[in-house]
């Protein structure tokens, strides 16, 4: 087992593209690549997960253990032969004072060794004291090599390099020139998904092929190979409890923020899932339960609103009791209108509020919530645990129907209006926190059980 984590000095070094670029190229030699991604992201991983042909998985100290994320790490990387971690922020970025929660502290916990890229713009001998205190600042945090990313051409090149190996027994095991090809159009949520176009796969051939070209991949894999692969648990085998229900989920060009984990569990207890597309099926697919998870719904709002047939046949389902869950992007598609550069467009109309698009951030970050006696979904324990989640949006809710239950109460982040979260309508729950099936958090089988209660009580009737 080989792998290696790709962090920076600060954010927007061009540690994605380096990243994809590089998952890329390792394929392109027939490696079986394993992606992952340091934190709550959908976007990185979408990218990660086309280049490598494999699901991306996310290591997250908020709502993961350190024994969680071992055994998430070992059991995606048992059958890979090399492993690609795309950190978050900086190396030492994190939110805790002492770094607890930092790339740093995630690369020490899976002893993976750490390229630094660092962004070249600017600079030369400058570089020399960056990376000696970036190296001395956590001494058991292995940078194992130097990525010039950005670089102004080979004469600024062949400067950096000569500083580098002058002054710190660091390696440079790539140096990238800057090229407007190497850049991924980017949007208001961060880079753009990659399941929106067919372009996407020609950019990451892109990417991989200038990378090769342009990083030591022998070196770095050399590199890559001395490591110590943590200890793991594979988990036991899920009671298939939920055998024979259908959950569907649209995945198109407005909806795909889905963690590949949580899919998994869905299907290992018995699921099936119904992939549905929002924007050109006139109706639903036979179902039991509805999950409408985070997208872009306003770069294709037109659209979403001109399929009428599918819009009046998600809210019939919703208003006849039947059992659906949504997620940020999905909260807005159920909401009555969409709002977005003063044009308004109709969404489904299960939510008795409407949304406006801002230019900045309305919630952005880690969550937590204490959950309400108004969640439709049944408790698996008799504790109340805190909810650590996380969300990310640039709308909010506005002309909110007066009496709407709420399924939480939000002690950090803004979910719907700074207080709650989690509108309850019927057998409905949407909110704008993304939930992810870990660190005690279950909700997964909550909502399993939800659906088969009301299922049941169909069949009753």
């Amino acid at each position: 087992m080989a792998y290696f984590f790709i962090s920076a000095a600060h954010k927007s070094s061009g540690k994605t593209t380096l990243s994809i670029g590089l998952t890329a190229a390792l394929r392109s030699r027939g490696l079986s690549v394993q992606t992952f991604k340091k934190g709550p992201d959908y976007i990185d991983p979408l990218w990660l997960t086309a280049a490598s042909g494999r699901p991306c998985m996310n290591l997250d100290f908020f709502t993961m253990d350190k024994e969680e994320i071992f055994n998430e790490f070992g059991r995606a990387m048992k059958d890979a032969e090399i492993g690609v971690i795309e950190g978050n922020k900086g190396l030492y970025d994190g939110l805790d004072l002492d770094g607890s929660n930092s790339n740093a502290a995630l690369a020490g916990q899976l002893q993976a060794p750490v390229f630094l890229v660092i962004d070249a713009r600017g600079m030369t001998r400058g570089i020399a004291p960056l990376i000696l205190g970036y190296q001395a600042f956590d001494p058991d945090v292995r940078i194992a090599g130097v990525i010039l990313n950005k670089v102004g051409g080979s004469r600024h090149e062949a400067k950096l390099c000569n500083v580098i190996k002058h002054y710190t027994d660091i390696p440079v095991v790539g140096s990238v020139h800057n090229a407007p090809a190497l850049v991924i159009d980017e949007r208001h949520l961060g880079l753009m998904p990659s399941n929106e176009t067919d372009l996407a796969l020609k950019k990451i051939a892109q990417l991989g092929e200038a990378i090769a070209e342009q990083v030591d991949i022998d070196r770095l894999l050399e590199i890559s190979a001395d490591v110590k692969t943590p200890a793991y648990e594979i988990p036991e085998t899920v009671n298939q409890a939920y055998a024979g229900l259908r959950i569907g989920y649209p995945r198109d060009q407005a909806f795909g923020f889905y963690y590949p984990g949580d899919l998994e569990k869905m299907r290992a207890a018995g699921v099936e899932l119904v992939a549905f597309d929002t924007l050109h099926d006139a109706a639903l697919p036979e179902i039991d339960a509805l999950f409408i998870g985070g997208g872009f719904p306003e770069m294709s709002m037109e659209a979403l609103s001109a399929n009428q047939s599918l819009r009046q046949g998600i809210l019939a389902f919703i208003e006849q009791g039947g059992p659906a869950y949504a997620e940020c992007g999905g909260l807005m598609y159920l909401s009555r209108r969409l709002i977005w550069n003063e044009k308004s467009c109709d969404m489904v109309g299960a939510i008795p509020a409407d949304v406006r698009m801002h230019e900045r951030p309305q919630g952005r970050g880690y969550v937590r919530l204490q959950e309400t006696a108004s969640s439709p979904w049944p408790k698996l324990t008799d504790d109340s645990k805190t909810i650590a989640a996380h969300e990310f949006h640039y709308s909010a809710l506005e002309n909110i129907a007066p009496g709407i239950e709420y399924a939480y109460r939000v002690t950090r982040g803004t979910g719907i209006d700074g207080t709650h979260d989690g509108i309850v309508y019927k057998n409905l729950l949407a909110s704008y926190t993304h939930m992810r099936d870990a660190g005690g958090n279950h909700w997964i089988q909550r909502f399993l059980a939800h659906v088969k209660q009301c299922k049941n009580k169909q069949l009753a009737h």
